[in-house]
């Protein structure tokens, strides 16, 4: 069954010096603050579009993983994954770390790291940022 989930953006000014809020319709968790100097420069307090794919990746990849390991046999105790995207001005994004820590009883090290690479290729949010450099560091802890 398909889902559509949305999010709608509102944006008063110029690049440099407006600013907006995204708010996140389908689940009606709230609106958060976006603006330029928080894409290129210190947040304070806002978000931005790279933040939001941050969190998208990194709990799209846990999602991915977590059903790769349970159909290995060895179903996680808990992961904990951590995105780093990267904006370029006048580039664009150009990366995506993903950085997992998991508690996987029963699997080993080269294991952990097989399937996480797996994860980290076909997890849907990886797959829709194809053009953008995602690299991955996996722990067994």
């Amino acid at each position: 069954m398909a889902a559509t989930r949305s999010a709608h953006a509102v944006w008063e000014g110029d690049l440099l010096k407006g600013s907006g809020v995204v708010s996140l319709d389908s689940s009606g968790l709230g609106s958060y603050d976006v603006s330029w100097p928080a894409r290129t420069e210190e947040p304070n307090g806002k978000t931005s579009p790279e933040e939001l794919i941050a969190a998208a990746h990194s709990s799209c990849f846990n999602m991915a993983f977590s059903n790769i390991l349970a159909k290995a046999g060895n179903p996680p105790a808990r992961l904990e994954t951590k995105a780093d995207v990267t904006f370029v001005p006048g580039t664009g994004i150009t990366t995506s770390h993903l950085t997992v820590r998991g508690e996987v009883p029963g699997l080993d090290a080269d294991q952990f790291q097989s399937l996480a690479e797996d994860a980290k290729k076909n997890c849907p949010v990886s797959q829709a940022l194809t053009g953008v450099t995602i690299t991955l560091t996996a722990e067994l802890v």
